[in-house]
C-alpha cells in the first residue's frame, strides 16, 4: 500500500483504474491487479476530494473492504447497502462515477450519499446513520419472498452501530433466520470516538489481559498431557466464547466471524467469498483504520473526517502602489471575524454553566459539529454524549429534568426528527424544563436534503407548550438561549449553519423576552414578518419596496399585537422562513388573523412543498426564491 502525506494537488496516474467500467471488471482481476487497482483508488479519492471537499476519513478507511466487496459479490445483482453514506466515496468510484466525483456535493453535481436516483449500485439511500442492516433485512426477505437467488450485505460501521436501531434490526434479522450478510467496519471512530457501552466492548474486548492469559496460560498447562493441542483449540474457542464479540451476535442468531484486518485485501475476498454462499445471518467483524494511507488522516481522524476543497495556489499579484491611509486608519483594529452560530451556542453553554450548576449539556455523537468541545473539557462530569442515539438524547434529558437539573440538548434540525416521539411523549406531555439548541436549522448546503433543517418549525410548532425562538444575528442567538434556558418547559432555539450577520455579542447571560417581535423599519403598504435568518434580505427587500420590516423572534408564541397591527395598516403581510411553508410560521401568522377575524392579503414564503438538492446555501436560497432578488420578484407579482 502507497502512503501519502498530502493530497496530490495533480490528478495522479490511475492507469488500471481508467480502465475500469463497472465492477464486473474485479472479477477477472488478479489478485496483483486488485492490490494496484486499490493503490490506484486511495489515490484518486485523495485527488478528487482535494478538488470537491467532503467526506475524507471514513473512505480511505474502506479501500481495500470496498474493492473487496465488489470483487465478491454480482453487484447490482447482489444487493449492497452502505451505512450513513460517508464510507460510500470509494463505492462510488467503483461504479461509474469517477470522473463526476469531482463535482460531489456541488450544485447539480453528484449527491454526498448513495441515492437510488443516482445508480444502480447505490440500492438504498442513506444519510442518517444506522438505517443499512433494517434496509438490507427488507430486502432480504423480499428476495426470499419472490424466489430470487441474490445475496443482500449491509454495510454498518462509522459510529452507526452504537444507535438503537441497528441492534433492533440485527435481533430480527437472527428471529427470521434471513440470508443476510452484515459487515461491521469497526474503526473505533464515527465523527468524534465512538462512545457507548458497544463501543467500549469492541475495542477492550479483543485486547483484555484475562482473555491473553488465561489463554497462554491454558496452553501451557496442556501441552504437557496426552491429547494436549486438540484440547488447547477447544478450550481456547470457548474461552473467546466467553469473552469475545461473538458471544453477543451469536446469540441474535448470526453466525460471527472476526475480526479481521480490513486492509488484508486477500484475506478480506476470501472471506467475503467464503461467508457470502453460507446460509441465514452472517456477521463479519472488520478491523480498518479511519484515513488509512493518509499520514495526516491516521493521525487525526476527527480533523479529517471532511475536508473542505483545497484551493489551488495563483500566480502572486502584480504589485501596485501603496494604498492611501486616511488619517488614523493604521490604528483602526481590524474587525474581528463573524462567529459561527455553532460558537455563540458553545461559548453560551460554558458561561450559563459557570452560573448554574444545575445545567447539564447533551449531545447524540455531535460534540464537534454542535460545539461542546470547550463545555466537555471544562465540565466533563456534566457532559453526556450519547451516541448516535437521538431518542435516548431527549428521553434522557426528561429523566434529568424529572429529578431538577436543567438538560440542554445539543442537536441537529434533522437528527431531531428522530427523537420526535419521544419530544412529545417524553418532555412535552410531561411539561419538562427541557431546552433545544437546534442547530443546522433551515438550508445546510451541500449535504443536501437528509440533512436540510427544512421542517422543524412545522413539527414543533403544532407541539402543546412548546416555544420556538428564531434569531437574527448571533446576539438575539445567545440572548434567546438565556430566554429558553430560563423558561419552565420544553424551548427550542433553532439557528443555521455557518456565521451570522456579524452583530456583536454581548458578554452576558440577559434573557430575551418571549413572544416580542421588533419592527426594524416602518414602510407603507407591505409589511414583511421575517422569522430568523431571512431578516438580512428582508431588510433589503424592505429599503427597495418602502416596506414595513418586523423581525418576529418567536415562532411560538407570535407577537399577537404586532401581527394585528401589521394587518390593519397594511394591504399585503409577506411571510419569510427558512423552513417548509407547510405548518411553518407563515401558517401561524394564517390562523392568528383567521382566529381574529382579519382579512388581508398574504404571502407566505419559505422553503417548497420539494425535498430540495445540494448546492451552496446561497444556490439553493436562489433556487428556492428566497434571496433578495427572489423574494422581491415574488412580492411585486403578488401586488400585481
Amino acid at each position: 500500500m502507497k502512503l501519502f502525506d498530502e493530497i496530490p494537488a495533480e490528478r495522479p496516474a490511475t492507469p488500471l483504474l481508467d480502465t475500469l467500467e463497472t465492477p464486473a471488471a474485479l472479477h477477472a482481476m488478479s489478485a496483483t491487479q486488485l492490490a494496484q487497482l486499490a493503490d490506484e483508488l486511495r489515490a484518486y479519492l485523495l485527488y478528487s476530494v482535494g478538488v470537491s471537499g467532503g467526506h475524507f476519513g471514513a473512505g480511505l478507511g474502506v479501500v481495500e473492504l470496498t474493492v473487496a466487496l465488489h470483487q465478491a459479490l454480482d453487484t447490482p445483482h447482489d444487493r449492497l447497502v452502505w451505512d450513513v453514506g460517508h464510507q460510500a466515496y470509494p463505492h462510488k468510484i467503483l461504479t461509474g462515477r469517477r470522473e463526476a466525483m469531482l463535482g460531489i456535493r456541488q450544485h447539480g453535481g453528484l449527491a454526498a450519499f448513495p441515492r437510488r436516483s443516482e445508480s444502480e449500485f447505490d440500492t438504498f439511500g442513506v444519510g442518517h446513520s444506522s438505517t443499512s442492516i433494517s434496509a438490507a433485512l427488507g430486502m432480504a426477505l423480499a428476495a426470499r419472498a419472490q424466489g430470487e437467488d441474490r445475496r443482500v450485505c449491509a454495510v454498518i460501521g462509522d459510529g452507526a452501530l452504537t444507535a438503537g436501531m441497528a441492534f433492533e434490526a440485527l435481533a430480527h434479522a437472527g428471529h427470521v433466520d434471513a440470508n443476510l450478510l452484515v459487515v461491521l467496519n469497526d474503526n473505533e471512530m464515527s465523527i468524534s470516538e465512538n462512545v457507548g457501552g458497544m463501543a467500549s466492548y469492541l475495542a477492550k474486548i479483543l485486547t483484555s489481559k484475562p482473555y491473553t492469559m488465561m489463554r497462554e496460560n491454558s496452553k501451557r498447562m496442556l501441552s504437557h498431557l496426552p491429547g494436549a493441542l486438540e484440547l488447547a483449540r477447544r478450550t481456547e474457542e470457548h474461552m473467546k466464547g466467553m469473552v469475545s464479540p461473538a458471544t453477543l451476535f451469536e446469540e441474535m442468531g448470526f453466525n460471527y466471524i472476526g475480526p479481521i484486518d480490513g486492509h488484508d485485501l486477500p484475506l478480506l475476498i476470501q472471506t467475503l467469498r467464503s461467508m457470502r454462499d453460507l446460509d441465514g445471518p452472517q456477521f463479519l467483524h472488520v478491523k480498518t483504520r479511519k484515513g488509512r494511507g493518509f499520514e495526516p488522516a491516521e493521525a487525526d481522524p476527527i480533523g479529517y473526517h471532511a475536508i473542505t476543497k483545497l484551493e489551488k495556489p495563483s500566480a502572486p499579484p502584480a504589485a501596485s502602489p501603496a494604498p492611501v491611509m486616511e488619517p488614523g486608519a493604521a490604528d483602526a483594529p481590524p474587525r474581528p471575524k463573524p462567529k459561527k452560530y455553532c460558537n455563540v451556542f458553545g461559548d453560551w453553554l460554558c458561561d450559563m454553566a459557570a452560573a448554574d450548576e444545575r445545567l447539564l449539556g447533551i449531545t447524540p455523537a455531535m460534540r464537534e459539529g454542535s460545539d461542546l468541545v470547550r463545555f466537555s473539557k471544562e465540565y466533563p462530569e456534566r457532559y453526556f454524549d450519547v451516541a448516535i442515539a437521538e431518542q435516548h438524547a431527549v428521553t434522557l434529558a426528561a429523566g434529568m429534568a424529572c429529578e431538577g437539573s436543567k438538560p440542554v440538548v445539543a442537536i441537529y434540525s434533522t437528527f431531531l426528527q428522530r427523537g420526535y416521539d419521544q419530544l412529545i411523549h417524553d418532555v412535552a406531555v410531561q411539561e419538562l424544563d427541557v431546552t433545544f439548541a437546534i442547530d443546522r436549522a433551515g438550508l445546510v448546503g451541500e449535504d443536501g436534503p437528509t440533512h436540510h433543517g427544512a421542517m422543524d418549525l412545522s413539527f414543533l410548532r403544532c407541539v402543546p407548550g412548546m416555544v420556538i425562538l428564531a434569531p437574527a444575528n448571533e446576539a438575539e442567538c445567545r440572548a434567546m438561549l438565556s430566554a429558553a434556558y430560563h423558561h419552565p418547559g420544553p424551548a427550542a432555539v433553532r439557528y443555521p449553519r455557518g456565521t451570522g450577520p456579524g452583530a456583536e455579542i454581548p458578554s452576558h447571560l440577559e434573557p430575551m423576552e418571549i413572544g416580542k417581535a421588533e419592527m426594524r423599519r416602518q414602510g407603507h403598504g407591505i409589511a414583511i414578518l421575517a422569522f430568523g435568518s431571512l431578516n438580512g434580505a428582508a431588510a433589503e427587500v424592505a429599503e427597495r419596496l418602502d416596506a414595513t420590516h418586523f423581525n418576529m423572534r418567536s415562532v411560538k408564541p407570535l407577537d399577537r399585537e404586532a401581527v394585528l397591527a401589521a394587518a390593519r395598516y397594511h394591504e399585503l403581510l409577506v411571510t419569510l422562513e427558512e423552513n417548509v411553508v407547510a405548518g411553518g410560521a407563515g401558517s401561524a401568522v394564517n390562523e392568528l388573523l383567521a382566529g381574529a377575524g382579519e382579512s388581508v392579503a398574504v404571502l407566505n414564503l419559505g422553503l417548497p412543498d420539494a425535498f430540495v438538492e445540494h448546492g451552496t446555501p446561497a444556490e439553493l436560497l436562489s433556487d428556492c426564491g428566497l434571496d433578495v432578488a427572489g423574494i422581491e420578484a415574488s412580492i411585486l407579482a403578488r401586488r400585481g
